[in-house]
């Protein structure tokens, strides 16, 4: 049965103020003398509109974390990275929140992997004061946003549970400014504080919890420059289950006396999967051009990264993994058997060595061809004396070397297998029989060793293995803090 269309719904008022009315201009006028909407320049210039109906908590927070220009490290179309809904999937996938919306908790832990600092508070946590001074607090800065989650119904406006960030507060009339995100419904609006507060306090049927509002500010650094992850397919759930519960049970179940013996025990038993996760979860954030035509800032990046790696490659434990893995004859490096597959194919349409060719670029699509088979698409640009070639090829599954390779800021498989040892608990570890052997395990994975840019890329990427794992056990509601360790 066809659903009748809409344009826009009439706002209710009173209780709520069209922002663009006379009066509302008035109460904008009496804030901004005040000093109380100096967040919503920042708010307004990256202010959206929520893509889905359901999409009011992913766009909500888009608007907050660019309006905090915080890097999000990845590409959203073309060169830009860029905060946008459909990258806000690492605590549930798209499809879900598209049908069913997203809790706040869920929000909250979306605004942690991010990147964010964020506080969050359910309304019985709290008092309406306390909420006054937050709402002062972040609009008479720049560095600091508010997203309420509220019901609709108190403000007599159509609909249930919503998101938006707060844009400014008038104290004279103690009014907070609503951001709505669902332009297509409402406009932005005033409402009265007291009001806000019992919206709030209201319980959402999907968790049988209040709801409430957070305070979301950057970080002291951008999060991860190489690595992140995400939930985008469900055999995260079994990685993540084998990363965070089968491996502390192999490594004291068998016997083992040696690191290499550890590093056999945990690779060996690698779920079938695992290789593919490797690709898409351990995200490589790569350098995104070459070191022609870049900027100041997009240079001072790219040096990041390379320290980055560098310090990776100077560790213990990435010693012990290459050369575990280059007993086994593993294929580490996704870049590298890239990089070779366009130099091939390179030479192939130029009928010239492929070692006059340096791989400069790469992207690797998976596709599947007659009878479901499986094959890969390697999108590249090739240089040679100064010229680029772009190539397409599908990857043979035999390889050949080739004596061309990626640059040295793509991460390698290896590096990545380092780095997720290294964001494991601690306590992973702890049940290795032989003393000496665990002691020189912890030594090896022990945060005081490296380098402080290091330490800071794997404790993202610990944080975010601590938040995807609260999400999986359904404690996203109960414990907002960021994780401690």
């Amino acid at each position: 049965m066809a659903m009748a269309s809409l344009y826009r719904r009439s706002l209710p008022s009173p209780p709520a103020i069209d922002f663009s009315s006379s009066e509302g201009k008035k109460i904008f006028n009496e804030a901004l003398q005040k000093g109380t909407m100096e967040g919503f320049f920042r708010l307004i210039s990256y202010f959206q509109t929520q893509s889905e109906p359901a999409y009011c908590g992913l766009a909500s927070l888009s608007v907050v974390l660019n309006a905090l220009s915080i890097d999000p490290g990845r590409k959203w179309k073309g060169p830009w990275r860029w905060f946008d809904e459909s990258m806000l999937d690492c605590c549930e996938p798209l499809e879900v929140v598209k049908e069913k919306g997203i809790s706040f908790g869920k929000v909250v832990c979306l605004a942690h992997c991010s990147g964010a600092k964020v506080e969050a508070f359910r309304t019985n946590q709290t008092t309406i004061d306390d909420f006054r001074k937050f709402v002062i607090n972040c609009s008479t800065s720049e560095n600091c946003h508010m997203i309420s989650t509220y019901h609709r119904g108190v403000f007599k406006q159509t609909g249930s549970g919503h998101f938006s960030p707060i844009g400014g507060y008038n104290a004279e009339r103690d009014m907070a400014l609503i951001l709505d995100v669902a332009r297509f419904k409402y406009p932005p609006h005033w409402v009265p504080i007291k009001l806000l507060w019992e919206a709030m306090d209201s319980i959402d049927d999907s968790t049988g919890k209040r709801r409430g509002f957070m305070l979301i500010s950057r970080p002291h650094r951008e999060p991860g420059l190489l690595y992140t992850l995400s939930c985008k397919d469900e055999s995260w759930i079994k990685i993540a289950k084998y990363l965070k519960e089968d491996v502390p049970r192999l490594v004291s179940s068998q016997h083992v006396d040696s690191v290499e013996k550890i590093l056999s025990v945990v690779f060996k038993s690698l779920p079938s999967n695992f290789n593919t996760f490797i690709r898409w979860v351990a995200e490589l954030r790569r350098a995104e051009d070459t070191k022609q035509n870049l900027s100041a800032e997009e240079k001072s990046r790219l040096n990041l990264k390379q320290v980055v790696l560098k310090e990776v490659h100077e560790t213990e434990l990435f010693k012990h993994i290459s050369k575990f893995l280059s007993s086994v004859g593993y294929e580490d490096s996704l870049t590298y058997t890239a990089a070779k597959a366009c130099c091939q194919g390179a030479e192939i349409l130029s009928g010239c060595s492929s070692k006059e060719f340096c791989c400069r670029e790469t992207c690797v699509t998976c596709v599947k061809g007659p009878g479901e088979a499986e094959g890969t698409v390697v999108t590249g640009v090739v240089v040679r004396d100064g010229s680029e070639q772009n190539v397409d090829i599908l990857v043979p599954s035999t390889q050949t070397n080739c004596e061309c390779g990626p640059e040295a800021n793509f991460p390698a498989g290896n590096d990545v297998f380092t780095v997720l040892l290294l964001a494991l608990p601690p306590q992973t570890w702890s049940g290795i029989k032989d003393q000496a052997l665990m002691q020189e395990m912890k030594q090896l994975i022990s945060m005081a060793s490296l380098p402080t840019m290091l330490q800071e890329e794997v404790l993202h990427l610990r944080r975010q293995l601590q938040l995807l794992k609260r999400c999986q056990e359904n404690k996203e509601e109960e414990d907002f803090a960021a994780p401690a360790f």
